[in-house]
């Protein structure tokens, strides 16, 4: 079953003007000098293959002002999908050959999953790539929706649609560290729950590099 939440009174009201000086504080987090960062950041003594083949893909951080505030929008993968069923993501996916750029790879990603249109994106520009465990080159890019929208689900890969306030991923008391078994060996990474979602992985470790680059 597909469904769209709006949580602590996000509901379909006319959304407040994104301000000024949000907007300036996430260009700046822009223009900071950030390495890449990867599935791996938290287990030093896992050792990366060298070369490694990683296909290029993006995501969109999309913030939108609702009734309360700057939010998030996330999706709930599909449960039947071979990687990463169940998890909380951004919309996004693997760079096509027609795709102009990464920003575009993002939006028609976007899209594709919640039916968001490009035409009220503000692209700010991307953050530094993460490496995920399945080999993708993931850049994360930073935008502005700037207009409500029906939100339309991609059926075959998106469960949920639901935003998160942009105060509580942006508060680093929110984040954890934590672990589990992969492959014989115990892997920690970054979680930043929000109500009923569990938000870990490479999600939590993109969100997480924002957080230390913008202030409210």
């Amino acid at each position: 079953m597909i469904s769209i939440r709006f949580r602590s009174g996000l509901k379909r009201k006319k959304m407040q003007a994104m301000t000024p000086n949000l907007i300036q504080n996430l260009k700046a987090a822009l223009s900071t000098d950030g390495a890449a960062t990867s599935d791996f950041d938290l287990n030093p003594d896992f050792i990366l293959p060298t070369p490694r083949d990683l296909r290029p893909a993006a995501v969109l951080i999309g913030i939108q002002n609702r009734a309360s505030g700057p939010c998030v929008l996330l999706t709930k993968r599909a449960s039947h999908l071979k990687h990463h069923p169940g998890q909380i993501a951004f919309p996004g996916g693997k760079a096509d050959p027609t795709d102009t750029d990464l920003s575009h790879t993002a939006l028609r990603e976007a899209k594709e999953e919640v039916g968001l249109p490009s035409d009220i994106v503000q692209i700010l520009g991307p953050l530094a790539y993460h490496e995920t465990v399945t080999g993708f080159q993931v850049t994360p890019i930073l935008a502005l929706i700037n207009q409500d929208f029906t939100i339309t689900p991609e059926p075959g890969e998106v469960d949920e649609v639901f935003y998160v306030p942009l105060s509580h991923v942006l508060n680093p008391e929110n984040y954890s560290i934590q672990g589990r078994f992969w492959r014989g060996h115990k892997r920690h990474y970054f979680t930043v729950p929000y109500g009923p979602y569990y938000i870990w992985g490479a999600t939590a470790r993109i969100l997480r590099t924002l957080a230390d680059r913008v202030t409210l």
